[in-house]
């Protein structure tokens, strides 16, 4: 039932973008964290392989990717959060830089500022995450 409930979810997350040369990294992220975190490695590989893929000098700005500074709000606890998305060796939750091998950061990886996605979190609740802004270095 667990498994017909994750495809209904997933089947109704917003369309996403990802550059080509990103996606190859981050599936190799997912495949070689899935021990250390399988549920974010998981959602990770889901969403890496439902990304609609674009050479990276077409990526538009206000998608997050690798890098992004974002400011996105959960509407479970109307916090509203700046983040910056990076690679696990340079996640630093003090310095608000978290992982993309994170269920946070696996939720926000592809979408555009003003897309909204339902997500799980570490409790198995799901939470929806909005993407308010995006800034690319």
């Amino acid at each position: 039932m667990a498994l017909a409930n994750s495809a209904r979810v997933a089947s109704r997350r917003p369309p996403i973008l990802m550059s080509d040369s990103e996606h190859g990294i981050l599936v190799g992220l997912a495949t070689s964290g899935a021990r250390r975190n399988p549920e974010a490695a998981r959602l990770l590989m889901e969403e890496a392989d439902r990304a609609e893929l674009v050479p990276a000098s077409r990526l538009p700005r206000n998608v997050v990717a690798l890098g992004s500074h974002v400011l996105f709000t959960d509407a479970a606890n109307g916090i509203t959060r700046r983040v910056q998305l990076v690679l696990p060796a340079e996640a630093d939750i003090g310095q608000g830089r978290i992982s993309i091998l994170s269920l946070v950061g696996a939720g926000l990886i592809g979408l555009r500022a003003g897309q909204s996605i339902d997500w799980p979190v570490q409790d198995g609740t799901l939470r929806r995450l909005t993407v308010n802004e995006v800034r690319n270095p």
